[in-house]
């Protein structure tokens, strides 16, 4: 076993990062990591090779100096409450492109909790976590469909597996304009490709579900498809950051002007007119 400890690149919070204050994920190769958080700050990492340790530090966002984000965006008017009330978030990411392929491909404008079932359901399949494109490809689109995903994506997750080297992404020169132009590739699967896959964070989740929610509580209407492109268009190359921060200043509130109830009555009343 392997023991490291660091400090991160600019603000951190573990627990806000990955969700939870003892962090633990399984590898490819069958290696390991495991993270806490101590009171100074450090990030202690304990793993099953030194490889693991990098695998851990690019999971975790520890090496990205973000510090920029919040002398930028603290005093925004809609995400700046969330920005300094969330002090040290970054991006969960996966261990694999393929994983968060699969992430982006089943997550498509359904409910994140059914999306995580349909995800879970996949890798099960795929026989191997995380998952990787072989395994993925050697998957039909019926026994994707079986988990729960329309025939469709699954068509499509199949396609990409199968003609996409999908874990060497990281190493594309224009690995998102690569993927962009598959058909059935959207624009929120994209930007969970690049935030969770690739580390990229000027790339927003447009279209994500709840990001629609949060535009048509503002504007008091449901609004169109690509809209929420708008939502995130000032902040330029932070946009995928931004993302994340809006999707959990929304959920806990700190979206001035912004409420979980008004987004249902609006889509009530979109849906009543429909």
């Amino acid at each position: 076993m392997v023991e490291t400890v660091l400090r991160a690149r600019g603000p951190y919070s573990l627990r806000l990062t990955a969700r939870t204050t003892h962090w633990q994920a399984k590898l490819p190769g069958g290696r390991w990591a495991a993270a806490h958080q101590l009171h100074d700050g450090r990030v202690v990492i304990r793993s099953s090779c030194e490889h693991a340790v990098e695998d851990a530090r690019f999971m975790l966002a520890l090496d990205d100096d973000t510090s920029e984000f919040p002398r930028l965006y603290a005093r925004d008017p809609l995400i700046g409450p969330a920005v300094q009330h969330l002090r040290g978030m970054r991006t969960r990411r996966k261990a694999t492109v393929t994983h968060a392929v699969i992430r982006g491909v089943s997550g498509q404008l359904i409910q994140a909790s059914r999306a995580l079932r349909i995800e879970r359901a996949i890798i099960r399949a795929c026989g191997e976590d995380p998952p990787s494109r072989v395994a993925l490809a050697g998957l039909s689109p019926a026994r994707i469909a079986a988990c729960g995903l329309a025939g469709g994506r699954a068509a499509t997750l199949t396609r990409l597996a199968r003609t996409i080297a999908l874990d060497e992404l990281r190493a594309d020169e224009r690995p998102l304009e690569r993927l962009g132009r598959e058909r059935g590739v959207g624009p929120w699967t994209v930007g969970v490709v690049a935030l969770q896959g690739l580390g990229r964070y000027d790339v927003g989740l447009v279209d994500d579900l709840a990001l629609v929610k949060l535009l048509a509580s503002l504007r008091r209407r449901w609004p169109e498809p690509g809209e929420t492109a708008e939502l995130l268009a000032p902040y330029g190359e932070w946009q995928g950051l931004a993302s994340v921060f809006l999707l959990q200043g929304f959920k806990r509130g700190l979206v001035r002007g912004a409420s979980t109830d008004r987004a249902r009555l609006v889509r009530s009343t979109a849906s009543r007119a429909a």
